[in-house]
């Protein structure tokens, strides 16, 4: 296709269209993002859509929408305009209050009636002049289009031309392809077999994609200069700047007009051809399809579309995945392992013997009564599992794996930086955020005001001073360079964060009291019943329910304290983005892990280490009993807890409410639509221009929540995995299904954000080393306090007398004579197994000699 052809009134549907971007600025009138995202997939015949691509000479592509508010006046009327045109020479400025934008809007016609006075709308129009002014300024080229199929919406659509993508180019030091070519060094030998053989292996796995291809010939990148022009591979100026670049140096501009960073917009529509489709049609069949799951990701497609933050993502997804296999073929193993060896379980089949006749304390006051040790067999077998040796062996294996992964994936990112041209990339300075500015702003004032009153003898003098410095306020001028926020001046953030975050921990940890003050009455109760069946699963009953409860806590509880650590962010006043985002996410993180993790570590820790003995328990506000753990130990109670709440989050609050909610949310706006005047529903159907399409669509809300969700089901796989060594299978499972759902949702549900470059993952990378080292010390806790797995340890080669396990249940088991109940504690019914109980076991190391040198071993052997 020839250069010259992309410039038709009206393009082809295979030819080079650039992105487009909604913006939209709240407090000068242009609307927040709202809404269901644009299928940017959606094929439309109609012309006049393909022709929204476009400015009205069908040449000059479209790179930026603003989207307003307006309100129409009878006869649909629109608003006379008193912005100059785009082509106007800048810099005129009384030319800008008499010549309207060039679009679809025009003035009045003479004689007709006013509309009504609205002087709140009035002055948004003055706004929005002023801002579209200092656009133009900056070189960009605008039209409007009032014209529109949503009712009270208007575009101005932005386009950047040659000489201002160069000039920014160059301030930004963006790195651009040279005439410059060179070979990437090929491996030879025995590398190079190997190589060819796995690249024919892998070959069907591969995406169909040119970019995934390896490549021998690379071009040498340099910052763009526009005294060296003649450097660098100009021959096709139209796609020299590619789309995701346009729409960065348009939104920085749009960010130096008057824009408060916070309202900057998200680029949406679809980019330059690399293949006869179209780069969003192409991701979709090799990226978002669920049927392409086996596939690796185009890494380098993606960056192309949506730059180097996302990119850097689903990289980083791509990894952590693939890292998960060997992870799961061992958790596998060992869970086989478990099944293979249940039957040769001596103390598991001691437990299920019958013939040991052992009766069993009650488990509770008054309404339970005594049970054999048998009854609990299930349980027993149950916990071989999970607990077994097979399992130490996986928790150091899963230690070193995720230090592998860590250095696995620095290598993955220098890589892709060598690739990306972001090897000599530094991070710009961030402009300070628009509230931190306000707040310099009125600190500045507030000490002016101090100052002008002590130098009233100078009257004359201070009021210049003054006027000065709120001239240079308005003008503009950075404050921030003279004048900063200090730790006094964030003290009262400072200590409503540490109260604030204090507080919701107290409240987690109230809410998991509230859940063991639950099951501890949940099981007295049960144990009334008169059924046998009701009775005999108590545990498991009491168990299933509570975790469930913990779930819907947990997910209810998240959203909250997303919401609530953004409020605390913004208190604070951060600088710059990049500290705000780091702040956020560090209080998310941290208030999400409690949250996640709190219950789970109550059964790891703290379940039945503070019950006491049979006629001194211990009691929660004098009336609940502490609950023990299961007579095969409370591994396995903490195996079905992590494993409900991983699975149950992954399902529901990753999975469900990512399909669910978007589709809710079409749905409510589709009955919406049909409640409407058929007149509006009617201009509703009509086909609409692209950035009309675009603008229902989902704004892009970041990384965090997908990071977040992802950073917290790896500590699922890494700190408790001593005890569901399942926990890598289900996380592969769910991530394969995540990276397609993620991939379906940003290519066809939510507007395409503006590109960011960025060179790592940022502070996700020190928050996954810090949960691999915790890994670490947790399994090791886990290993000595919560299985039986050292105590199996110092019985086999300390007390055994034959060298086997055998004797090792009625070893870990005191005796209690049942007259030494304390009053209103003894069983209701003490006959309830047919017999007179006299002697009665339970669990402890307290009253014999033998017992408490062992429990003395295994506090040594921790």
């Amino acid at each position: 296709m020839r250069v010259n052809e992309k410039y038709s009134t009206l393009p082809a549907e295979d030819r080079s269209v650039h992105i487009i971007n909604i913006c939209a600025i709240e407090d000068i009138g242009y609307l927040p993002s709202e809404g269901t995202l644009l299928n940017s997939l959606s094929v439309d015949p109609d012309a006049e859509c393909k022709y929204g691509l476009y400015f009205r000479d069908g040449k000059r592509k479209v790179d930026y929408i603003l989207v307003y508010h307006h309100k129409r006046a009878s006869g649909s009327r629109t608003l006379a305009r008193r912005v100059q045109h785009g082509d106007t020479a800048p810099g005129a400025r009384s030319v800008k209050q008499n010549h309207p934008l060039p679009g679809k809007d025009r003035p009045l016609e003479a004689g007709s009636p006013e509309p009504p006075m609205d002087y709140h709308e009035d002055d948004k129009q003055f706004r929005r002049d002023e801002y579209e002014g200092n656009l133009l300024e900056a070189g960009l080229e605008l039209e409007r289009d009032e014209d529109t199929k949503i009712h009270g919406l208007g575009f101005v659509k932005i386009h950047a031309p040659w000489n201002v993508l160069c000039r920014e180019a160059e301030f930004l030091k963006l790195k651009m392809p040279t005439k410059k070519m060179y070979h990437i060094n090929e491996t030879r030998g025995l590398l190079k077999k190997i190589n060819s053989v796995l690249q024919k292996i892998t070959d069907p796995i591969q995406p169909r994609v040119a970019e995934h291809r390896p490549q021998t010939m690379k071009r040498l990148s340099y910052p763009f200069s526009r005294e060296k022009q003649h450097l660098f591979d100009l021959s096709d100026k139209d796609s020299f700047f590619d789309s995701k670049t346009r729409s960065t140096i348009v939104s920085i501009l749009h960010a130096r007009g008057g824009a408060p960073p916070v309202f900057r917009g998200s680029p949406l529509g679809v980019s330059p051809l690399s293949s006869p489709l179209r780069l969003p049609q192409l991701l979709y069949e090799e990226w978002a399809r669920y049927g392409v799951f086996y596939k690796y990701q185009p890494i380098d497609l993606i960056r192309k579309y949506f730059g180097e933050k996302i990119g850097l993502y689903f990289a980083w997804l791509g990894v952590y995945t693939q890292m998960l296999i060997p992870a799961s073929v061992v958790g596998i193993i060992v869970f086989l392992y478990g099944c293979a060896t249940v039957d040769e379980n001596i103390p598991s089949m001691e437990m299920c013997d019958q013939r040991h006749n052992i009766t069993m304390c009650p488990l509770c006051d008054k309404t339970c009564s005594y049970w054999k040790m048998s009854s609990a067999c299930a349980t027993a077998r149950a916990s071989h599992l999970f607990d077994n040796p097979a399992t130490v062996f996986f928790s150091v294996f899963m230690a070193l794996w995720a230090a592998t992964f860590m250095e696995h994936w620095k290598r993955k990112q220098m890589r892709l930086n060598y690739l990306w041209d972001l090897t000599g990339f530094e991070e710009e300075e961030d402009h300070p955020r628009a509230e931190y500015e306000a707040r310099v702003l009125e600190k500045s004032l507030r000490k002016e005001s101090k100052n002008k009153e002590k130098r009233r003898h100078i009257p004359e003098e201070s009021t210049n001073k003054w006027k000065q410095r709120v001239k240079t306020a308005m003008a503009g001028v950075k404050l921030t360079d003279k004048v900063k926020l200090t730790w006094r001046d964030r003290f009262p953030a400072y200590f409503t964060n540490l109260v604030s975050i204090i507080f919701m921990i107290a409240v987690t940890f109230a809410i998991v009291l509230g859940v063991i003050i639950y099951r501890i009455s949940t099981a007295a109760a049960l144990a009334m019943n008169s059924s046998p069946s009701v009775r005999s699963n108590i545990r498991v009953t009491v168990t299933a329910t509570a975790v469930v409860i913990n779930l819907v806590v947990i997910i209810l509880l998240d959203e909250v304290y997303g919401c609530i650590a953004r409020w605390l962010t913004k208190i604070e006043v951060p600088k710059t983005e990049k500290s705000f985002e780091e702040r956020l996410i560090f209080k998310a993180f941290l208030l999400k892990f409690v949250n996640s993790y709190t219950p789970i570590f109550y059964v790891a820790f703290f379940k039945g280490r503070f019950v006491g003995r049979p006629g001194d328990y211990v009691y929660i506000f004098r009336s609940f009993r502490m609950e023990e753990c299961a007579p095969g130990g409370c591994l396995m109670e903490l195996c079905i807890q992590l494993s409900i709440i991983m699975l149950g989050k992954q399902l529901i609050q990753n999975n469900l409410f990512e399909i669910g909610i978007p589709k809710m949310k079409k749905l409510i706006r589709h009955l919406k639509l049909k409640r409407q005047s058929p007149p509006e529903y009617e201009e509703h159907v009509k086909r609409k221009q692209r950035y009309e399409v675009d603008y229902n669509l989902e704004p892009f809300a970041g990384l965090t929540p997908e990071y977040m969700e992802m950073i917290i089901q790896f500590g699922f796989v890494t700190l408790f995995v001593a005890s569901f060594p399942l926990a890598p299978l289900f996380a592969l499972l769910n991530n394969i299904i995540e990276i397609r759902l993620d991939a379906k949702k940003f290519i066809t549900e939510l507007r395409r954000p503006v590109a960011v470059r960025a060179k790592d993952i940022g502070i996700w990378y020190n928050i996954l080393r810090g949960v691999g080292k915790l890994a670490v010390i947790i399994n090791a806790f886990v290993i000595s306090f919560t299985s039986d797995f050292i105590p199996r340890l110092v019985y086999l080669y300390m007390y055994s007398q034959n060298g086997t396990m055998h004797g090792f249940v009625n070893h870990t088991l005191s005796s209690f004579n049942v007259s030494d109940f304390q009053n209103g504690t003894a069983p209701n019914d003490p006959l309830d197994l047919g017999y007179e109980v006299q002697i009665c076991r339970y669990y402890s190391w307290h009253l014999s000699l033998k017992s408490h040198i062992c429990w003395v071993s295994r506090k040594a052997w921790v």
